[in-house]
C-alpha cells in the first residue's frame, strides 16, 4: 500500500485505547454542570427562584431586578466550579452552534479587578449578524444582530466557559436561528392543544410537546480519515469501491461494541450526565462502525439544545479517543446511512400523555382526537413536512432502501386502521343512546388492548404511529431538530386550532353534546385522511404510483422540496400562527436553497481535485510500470511477445479509458458548474448543480473505483473503504 496509507494504518493501530471507567453513578453525575431548578434552590433568592419558575412554566417576563439576582447567582455558581468565561450559545442557520467568549474579569481602577457579571450581559449581547446566514434579511454593512437569554433551558457549564442558551435576533426583529421560531411554534401548540384538552380535563393549564431523538453516526479512526481530503473536506466518501465484507451478513448490528468505542461512548455519555443529557441507550447500528446514541424523551426545546451541544461534544470527545465521528447522512456507498429519528408527543401539565389511551373511554377519546388531528396535520401539510428535512446530505439517504422514501405517509398499524374504519360509520348528527354505549364500550374503549397487540412496526415508514408517540423517521442525522420540530408542532397547532372552532360550531349550532361534536368532526377528518394512511412497502415503484394516484408529492430532491417552505399556504400558515413572518420565512429558503448549491458546489471542487491529482497520476504512475513490464517481456519473448503480454497491454488500454473517462467527466463537470456559477436566480442555479452538476459524480466516480481494483495497492493513495469501516 502507499506509504501514506501505511503510516496511518500504522499509526492508528500503534495508538493505545483510553480506558474510562466510570467511578460515579449517572444518577449522582447528573446535572451537576447545569443551572437547573435544584441548583437554583441553592443559589437564588426566594423572589429570583419563583420569577425564573415562572418564565419557565408561563412564558412571564423577568424583570432587570430579578435578572440581577440570577446573574450574580449564576457567576457565583459557575465561579466555584472553576469557570473563567461565558458565553451567549445559540443556534445560527449555519446548522452547528455559535459562542463568543467573555471572561468575567473586569478592571476597577488602581490596578484591581473584579469578576463581573450583570443582568444586562445575562439578558442580551450582540453579536456580528452579517457574519451568519440571513438569507438578505440584512445586508452585510448592517452588522448588528442580538442573542437574548432563553431561561427555558437551562445554563450548563462546558470546560472552563458558562454557556448560556439564547435566541438570535436581527436588529430588526427577524429571528436569524432555529430557537426563536421553535418557541414560536411550542407557545402555538401549547394554546390549541390546551384549548382542546379543557373539552376533557378543565384542570388542563399547559401543553407540551416532547421529543426523543435517536442520533445514528459512525466512527472512523482519525488518523484514516485524515489520509482522505472527502471525508475531511464534505463529511463523506466522495469515491471508493465497496469492500468485499460490508453489511450483508447482519454480524454488526446490536452485536458487541469494540471496545475501543465503548470507552469513547463512556466518556462521551459521563459528559452528557454532567451536562444534564439524559442517554440512555447506545448500540451497534446495520453498517460496520455505525453507531446510536438515543436519550429520554425531553420537552422539545431542551431536546432541541441537547442535541445540537451532543453533536459538538462528540466530535471532541472522539478527537480524544483517535476517532473522527461522521454525522452525514450517507458517509459511505453500498452500506446504511444515517438517521435521527424525532420521536415526538403532547403532555399536559397533570401528567396525561396525549398520544396515549388511557383506562376510561373519555380518556381514549381525548387520544383519538390528538391522534387523528395529527394525521390530519400531515396530510395536509405532507410537502412542508418533507421540506423540513430537505437538505444536501439526507437526498443520498433518503428512499434508499435504508430510510424512508421521499414520500410521506403515515403508519398506524392495522389494528388501528380497523378503529378509524369503525369511527368512520358514526351516524351524522346526533347518537343514539345504543350508538354511544356501542362506541365507547366496544370500540373507544378497547384502544387500549388494540394498542397492547399493535406492536408491529413499518420501518419504510416516514411518519409512524408507535404506540404513544410519532416517530418522524425521515430526518436526516446532521439535521438540526428544531426544524422539524417547528413544522411539525406549527402544523398541528392549526389542525387543532380549526378542530376547536368546528367543534364548537356543531355544539352551537346543531345542539349536539361535546362527545357527540367531536366524534362528527373526527369522522369527517377520517374520510378527508385516508390517503396519507399507508402501511406497506415505501420502497416498491407500485408506492410510488399509489401516491401518484392519491395526490402526494414525491419531491426527490432538495430543489423540489423546498418549494413548499415559500408557498402561499406556507407563508400564511406561518404568519396565522405567528411563528414565523413572511420576511423571516423566505429568508428561510434563500439560506438552505444557498446551503444546497454550496454542499454540492465544494464537493464538485473536492473530486475534481482527488480524480486528478490523486488518482489519474497515480494510474499514469502504474501503467508506466505495465510499459516497461511489456518492454522487457518484447526484450526476452521477442517472438511470443504477444501471447506473454496480453493481459498486460489489456490492462494498460483499461486505465487509459478510466484515465480518459475520468478527465472527460471532470472537465464537464468543471464546465456545468461554471454555467451554474453564472446563475443569479438561486433556485435556477439550485437546480442547475442538482440536474447538470451532481448526476457527473457518479461518472466520475465509476471511472475512479474502476482504478481502484486495477491499480496496485502499494501505491493507491487513498484509505480504502476495508480499512475505514474495519479498523477497530
Amino acid at each position: 500500500m502507499s506509504t501514506l496509507r501505511f503510516h496511518a494504518i500504522k499509526k492508528s493501530l500503534a495508538s493505545e485505547p483510553i480506558a474510562v471507567k466510570e467511578k460515579e453513578r449517572r444518577s449522582d453525575l447528573f446535572g451537576k454542570n447545569v443551572f437547573n431548578e435544584n441548583t437554583m434552590r441553592q443559589y437564588l433568592t426566594k423572589d429570583a427562584f419563583v420569577g425564573v419558575m415562572n418564565a419557565i412554566q408561563y412564558g412571564k417576563k423577568i424583570d432587570r431586578s430579578i435578572a440581577d439576582q440570577v446573574s450574580s447567582s449564576m457567576k457565583d455558581w459557575a465561579l466555584s466550579k472553576g469557570v473563567t468565561h461565558y458565553t451567549h450559545w445559540f443556534q445560527p442557520l449555519t446548522g452547528a452552534t455559535a459562542e463568543k467568549h467573555d471572561a468575567f474579569f473586569e478592571t476597577i481602577g488602581g490596578g484591581m479587578a473584579i469578576e463581573k457579571f450583570g443582568g444586562g450581559q445575562l439578558v442580551q449581547q450582540e453579536p456580528d449578524a452579517s457574519s451568519f446566514p440571513s438569507g438578505g434579511i440584512r445586508n452585510t454593512f448592517e452588522a448588528r444582530g442580538y442573542t437574548a437569554w432563553d431561561p427555558t433551558s437551562p445554563a450548563f457549564i462546558y470546560g472552563t466557559t458558562l454557556c448560556i442558551p439564547t435566541i438570535f435576533v436581527a436588529y430588526t426583529g427577524e429571528a436569524l436561528d432555529y430557537k426563536t421560531p421553535l418557541l414560536r411554534a411550542l407557545h402555538a401548540v401549547d394554546d390549541a392543544a390546551t384549548a382542546i384538552c379543557k373539552y376533557f380535563d378543565k384542570n388542563v393549564k399547559k401543553v407540551t410537546s416532547s421529543l426523543g431523538w435517536e442520533q445514528e453516526y459512525f466512527l472512523v479512526d482519525k488518523t484514516l480519515a485524515a489520509s482522505r481530503p472527502d471525508i475531511t473536506l464534505t463529511g463523506r466518501t466522495l469515491l471508493g469501491h465497496s469492500a468485499a465484507k460490508g453489511q450483508q451478513l447482519d454480524d454488526h448490528y446490536f452485536g458487541s461494541i469494540p471496545s475501543r468505542a465503548l470507552n469513547f461512548m463512556r466518556e462521551l455519555e459521563t459528559e452528557c450526565m454532567l451536562l444534564g443529557i439524559p442517554v440512555k441507550t447506545r448500540h451497534n447500528e446495520v453498517a460496520p462502525n455505525q453507531f446510536e446514541l438515543a436519550p429520554i424523551y425531553e420537552e422539545a426545546n431542551l431536546a432541541v439544545d441537547h442535541n445540537s451541544l451532543l453533536m459538538d461534544i462528540m466530535g471532541r470527545i472522539a478527537a480524544k479517543h483517535n476517532f473522527k465521528v461522521l454525522m452525514h447522512e450517507k458517509p459511505f456507498a453500498g452500506i446504511n446511512g444515517s438517521g435521527k429519528h424525532n420521536n415526538w408527543s403532547l403532555s399536559t401539565d397533570t401528567g396525561v400523555n396525549l398520544l396515549a389511551p388511557g383506562k376510561t373511554p373519555m380518556s381514549n377519546l381525548q387520544f383519538l382526537t390528538f391522534f387523528i388531528n395529527t394525521i390530519k396535520a400531515v396530510n395536509e401539510h405532507e410537502a412542508l413536512l418533507r421540506a423540513a428535512i430537505a437538505s444536501a446530505s439526507n437526498d443520498h439517504r433518503l428512499g434508499a432502501n435504508e430510510a424512508p422514501p421521499a414520500i410521506i405517509s403515515v403508519f398506524i398499524g392495522e389494528q388501528l386502521t380497523k378503529v378509524l374504519e369503525e369511527l368512520e360509520g358514526v351516524t351524522k348528527g346526533k347518537l343514539s343512546p345504543q350508538e354511544k354505549t356501542e362506541l365507547k364500550l366496544n370500540v373507544v374503549g378497547k384502544i387500549p388492548d388494540v394498542l397492547l397487540d399493535n406492536t408491529d412496526r413499518n420501518r419504510t415508514s416516514p411518519f409512524a404511529f408507535t404506540g404513544n408517540k410519532f416517530e418522524f423517521r425521515a430526518v436526516g442525522s446532521t439535521a438540526n431538530c428544531g426544524n422539524p420540530m417547528t413544522i411539525l408542532n406549527t402544523i398541528v397547532a392549526k389542525q387543532l386550532k380549526d378542530f376547536k372552532v368546528e367543534v364548537d360550531k356543531l355544539i352551537d349550532k346543531k345542539d349536539l353534546k361535546k362527545d357527540e361534536a367531536v366524534f362528527n368532526v373526527l369522522r369527517e377528518y377520517i374520510k378527508s385522511s385516508k390517503r396519507i394512511l399507508f402501511d406497506g412497502n415505501g420502497y416498491g415503484e407500485a408506492w410510488e404510483k399509489e401516491a401518484k394516484k392519491r395526490g402526494l408529492s414525491n419531491n426527490k430532491t432538495t430543489p423540489e422540496a423546498l418549494k413548499a417552505r415559500i408557498s402561499k399556504e406556507t407563508i400564511a400558515l406561518f404568519e396565522e400562527m405567528n411563528v414565523m413572518s413572511k420576511i423571516e420565512t423566505e429568508a428561510r429558503y434563500e439560506i438552505e436553497i444557498e446551503a444546497y448549491i454550496m454542499h454540492i458546489q465544494i464537493e464538485g471542487r473536492v473530486l475534481g481535485d482527488i480524480a486528478r491529482n490523486h488518482i489519474v497520476p497515480t494510474a499514469v504512475k502504474y501503467q508506466n510500470t505495465l510499459i516497461e513490464n511489456v518492454k522487457g517481456l518484447k526484450a526476452i519473448f521477442d517472438k511470443k511477445f504477444k501471447t506473454v503480454s496480453k493481459e498486460q497491454i489489456n490492462l494498460i488500454e483499461e486505465i487509459s479509458n478510466h484515465i480518459e473517462g475520468i478527465n472527460a467527466n471532470v472537465t464537464k463537470m468543471t464546465n456545468e458548474r461554471k454555467l451554474a456559477n453564472a446563475i443569479e436566480n438561486a433556485e435556477k442555479k439550485a437546480h442547475a448543480y442538482c440536474y447538470n452538476v451532481k448526476p457527473l459524480f457518479e461518472d466520475i466516480r465509476y471511472h475512479c473505483d474502476k482504478l481502484e481494483l486495477l491499480v496496485d495497492d502499494e501505491i493507491w493513495p487513498l484509505t480504502k473503504y476495508r480499512e475505514l469501516l474495519f479498523t477497530r
